[in-house]
């Protein structure tokens, strides 16, 4: 009587018994697959005797991937028992988009420099252009090598195109102002490289280094060569961006802030000037100091400073100015304009007497951004007419 009772009180409503499910491999053989820029994880999951690493690569070629442009970079696998009471095995796989693009889909970069030679320099028959106001023609971010948008051949065209087109547009403004200066500012960023990402971007350039290095220097020669005749005075300046850095280390430091790409192609478009000074002794070719990142040169007594735009933050730009030219020693001291890249898109900005100008990017577009923002690019340069600190005439050329 005792146990019933206690039996009773101690009762609860059991469920009934499930039977033991059979293996369902939409549920138990799971396939996953995320893929982030040039990295992926696959995980798959099944019986024991699954080959891994083939249903991998068979995920993979699923979402439309070549199993055979992703290396692995590591995995991680485990046991676990099926509710039939099987063993089954899970693994993860780290993939890496292989760094190597196949040579049928490299620019033939001897058709990319046929662009360069299309234009012939217009030398006048009496004496070269004279006047007390500068043209300012400015342009940057080209990356090329870059595989975004329309590619290496697209940017190399549009760069070449704008410069022509700039000095097509000299004579419309010699209309109303006398130009005898015409200042071609490089503001950085004309190659991918392979240093600014920490070479995360190796498989989405398509050039080699020295191809990007090669199609800079000969872009900077044949702008020389077009605005020599134009002026009686003619000078060109490049500052270091960050995708230009010759070497870091450990993603992060660096050797001396001017070992740059960036500036070593205007360096040795210098040395090429100076092997015929009858033609282009009046060309003058200037970078920043030793150490230094920017440079300032004068423009028909415009002091026009030029720096990539990666030392301050988007819409900073005053704070920057204002605390470089807080140092009397410094040539920013004295500027009275501002040219950057670096933020790929146009913006003009005045502060009393000071102007910053900052052209778009030369680059179509930056598919991350337009995966992240949505938007692409508006390439071009900005041409600018400057004297005695003002700038009357700003204009995108595209």
């Amino acid at each position: 009587m005792t146990d019933t009772l206690l039996d009773e009180l101690l009762s609860k409503p059991v469920g009934p018994a499930v039977p033991t499910r059979q293996v369902d491999p939409d549920r138990d053989y799971t396939r996953q697959i995320e893929v982030s820029g040039d990295a992926a994880e696959v995980t798959v999951r099944g019986p024991a005797e699954m080959d891994p690493k083939g249903t991998a690569a068979t995920v993979l070629r699923s979402q439309g991937l070549d199993p055979e442009q992703w290396e692995v970079k590591g995995f991680r696998s485990s046991e676990w028992t099926m509710p039939n009471g099987e063993t089954g095995l899970s693994t993860r796989f780290s993939f890496a988009r292989c760094a190597v693009l196949p040579d049928d889909e490299r620019p033939d970069i001897a058709e990319l420099l046929q662009a360069v030679e299309t234009y012939e320099p217009r030398w006048p028959a009496a004496g070269l252009p004279q006047g007390d106001h500068s043209l300012v023609v400015a342009l940057g971010d080209m990356q090329f090598g870059k595989l975004d948008g329309d590619g290496p051949a697209g940017t190399l065209q549009r760069t070449i195109h704008c410069l022509n087109r700039a000095a097509d547009l000299l004579e419309v403004y010699r209309r109303r102002f006398p130009i005898g200066h015409v200042h071609v500012a490089w503001l950085g960023d004309h190659i991918e490289g392979f240093q600014s990402q920490g070479g995360a971007n190796a498989w989405r350039t398509q050039l080699t280094l020295t191809e990007q290095i090669r199609l800079t220097r000969r872009v900077m020669l044949h702008a020389a060569m077009t605005m020599a005749p134009l002026a009686e005075r003619v000078t060109m300046a490049a500052v270091p961006g960050n995708h230009g850095e010759a070497v870091r280390f450990a993603g992060r430091g660096v050797t001396r802030y001017d070992d740059s790409h960036d500036t070593e192609a205007l360096i040795s478009v210098r040395d090429a000037l100076e092997l015929n000074p009858e033609l282009y002794g009046h060309v003058e070719c200037y970078v920043p100091d030793t150490d230094e990142l920017t440079v300032v040169v004068d423009c028909s007594g415009s002091a026009v400073a030029h720096a990539h735009g990666h030392q301050w933050r988007p819409g900073k730009h005053w704070e920057w100015w204002r605390g470089q030219a807080f140092n009397k020693e410094s040539a920013m001291h004295h500027a009275d304009v501002l040219l950057a890249g670096h933020l790929h898109h146009e913006f003009v900005d005045t502060d009393g007497p000071r102007t910053f100008i900052q052209p778009p990017a030369m680059e179509s577009e930056s598919t991350w951004w337009r995966h992240a923002k949505g938007t692409t690019g508006a390439p071009g340069l900005v041409v600018a007419v400057t004297k005695d600190g003002q700038v009357p005439v700003k204009e995108v050329v595209r």
